[in-house]
């Protein structure tokens, strides 16, 4: 092609010979070139004002600076007009079912002088990595995985109903080795994704360093040119496997162009095999999905003597991170106010669970799954619980309450009955018979926590003399320990209380055998 740089060398041979006198066609003769091109440098060489020494003093890289703007011919007429075409047919390929030869045979309509179509794509390209340079990725092995869905569809057939139900393509690949999978989902929503995901890290048998997704509602809330705002939910699948989310920046389909072309392979290797057959469930899709990926993972790359599988077992497989031990318990989002109580509800469980006390009144958002509730206020976690489905039931957490409360959620009969203890035997005896007489043990926390809260108040001492004389007068109860104490009955002297004195002769007392 005319356009081609020559070597250095022959640049060299070519000033030399006519430095010397010789003829520009005895030049192109000896240098075995054209006498356009002879002509060419020679104009560059002329135009410099340097002599033939200082030009041969330039080394390679200098000589081929020096010349740079001698490799380009000035576009001509038609060049010219094809150039001016380019913006307008990069444009129009974005759009569906648009081809280059379509838009080269509008351009040849309206220009008949113009190029085939072989040239016209071999300038689009040049023109193309001009205006738009692409960067060559080089991936390392363990470091990428790049997730996608496929713009095309797939589907099954309701084996009663007859309806056809489209499914989504997922579709992921190994940036180093192109391992490749492949797995038909019920919808784009973040369960199936995140559920998707975790199978092609079991498929891999690893856990790459990072995974690029897309920027679709599953993996990104909110997305960004620095810094987007992950999904929740899939940043807690990409903790629990210990990797990272690496989102592709929006509109930017270089970034996961591995994956990009991993989808349009999959068009002509798994979707044209399975489009004569009808299925009649996903699991039934996903066999035959998984027979012919595994064909299209064991053939040979284009121009290569080995597969995508075995360039992952020797390169990729050993260099993953380990699987945790337990799967990902996939977790569910409800938004509640914490009570008063300090209590906030799962609306689907009916159940109470615990915050910490400073967080009544605030609107909290609860994670649960089917093991655990955990409880987030502005991103922070501040309650973790077991679940549990028992309806109208409480969940607590001691720390969780105010120090009153803590106080009376440790209000038990042994509680009370060890502090009694910790002041005297008789007011155990007391606040034990006290308990006796009710029904139900939360009907005594109250009188007894009056009774011995009497010790703060009157002493330990005065607070064991009216116990006793309580259980002397057999009534157990906190209005008798309070009047005994008010009236300072207390303070009476023991003989008083301690036994009765023998009743006095008296004619008018009729005596013990009168009612005989």
């Amino acid at each position: 092609m005319a356009n081609t740089t020559i070597s250095m060398s022959k640049i060299r041979k070519i000033i030399r010979m006519y430095t010397n006198g010789r003829s520009i066609m005895s030049i192109a003769a000896q240098a075995d070139t054209s006498r356009n091109t002879v002509k060419k440098y020679l104009a560059s060489f002329k135009d410099s004002g340097f002599t033939f020494e200082e030009v041969d003093a330039l080394n390679d890289k200098e000589l081929e600076d020096f010349f740079g703007k001698s490799r380009e011919m000035p576009p001509t007429g038609r060049m010219q007009s094809m150039l001016r075409c380019f913006p307008h047919v990069d444009k129009e390929l974005k759009s569906t079912g648009v081809n280059r030869h379509i838009l080269w045979a509008e351009y040849y309509k309206e220009f008949p002088e113009g190029y085939q179509y072989s040239q016209f794509c071999f300038y689009y390209t040049q023109w193309k990595a001009r205006v738009n340079p692409t960067m060559h990725m080089d991936h390392k092995a363990g470091d990428k995985l790049y997730v996608d869905f496929a713009g095309q569809k797939l589907s099954i057939t309701d084996k009663d109903t007859g309806e056809i139900i489209t499914v989504e393509v997922f579709v992921a690949i190994l940036g180093a080795s192109q391992l490749t999978y492949v797995e038909a989902v019920g919808s784009q929503q973040k369960e199936d994704f995140i559920t998707a995901c975790e199978n092609t890290l079991h498929y891999i048998g690893g856990v790459p360093d990072a995974i690029v997704p897309d920027n679709l509602k599953a993996a990104v809330t909110k997305s960004s040119r620095f810094e987007p705002t992950l999904n929740e939910t899939f940043a807690d699948f990409a903790d629990h496997y210990g990797t990272t989310i690496l989102p592709a920046r929006a509109f930017r389909p270089r970034d996961k162009a591995l994956v990009e072309g991993a989808v349009k392979i999959m068009y002509t290797r798994i979707y044209a095999p399975l489009r004569k057959v009808v299925y009649h469930s996903l699991k039934d899709l996903n066999e035959a999905i998984r027979v012919v990926l595994e064909e299209h993972n064991n053939r040979f790359l284009q121009g290569r003597n080995y597969s995508r599988r075995q360039q992952f077992d020797e390169i990729e497989r050993e260099v993953l991170n380990p699987l945790p031990v337990l799967r990902y318990e996939l977790k569910k989002q409800f938004h509640a106010t914490v009570m008063k109580n300090g209590y906030v509800c799962l609306g689907p469980d009916k159940h109470y669970y615990s915050v910490p006390y400073r967080f009544i009144g605030r609107k909290i958002k609860l994670l649960y799954s089917s093991s655990s509730v955990e409880a987030f206020y502005h991103y922070e976690r501040i309650a973790m619980h077991k679940r549990t489905r028992g309806l109208y039931l409480y969940t607590t957490e001691k720390d969780h309450l105010a120090s009153t409360h803590q106080f009376v959620a440790d209000w038990s009969k042994d509680k009370f009955l060890g502090w009694a203890s910790s002041i005297h035997e008789d007011v155990r005896l007391y606040i034990h018979n006290i308990f006796d007489r009710k029904q139900h043990p939360e009907q005594a926390y109250k009188s007894c926590l009056g009774i011995l809260g009497f010790s703060r108040k009157v002493g330990n001492e005065r607070l064991i003399m009216a116990c006793r004389r309580g259980l002397h007068y057999g009534v157990y109860n906190y209005k008798t320990i309070h009047m005994i104490l008010e009236k300072k009955m207390d303070q009476y002297e023991e003989s008083l209380f301690a036994d009765e004195l023998p009743m006095p002769s008296h004619d008018n007392i009729r005596g013990e055998d009168y009612y005989k």
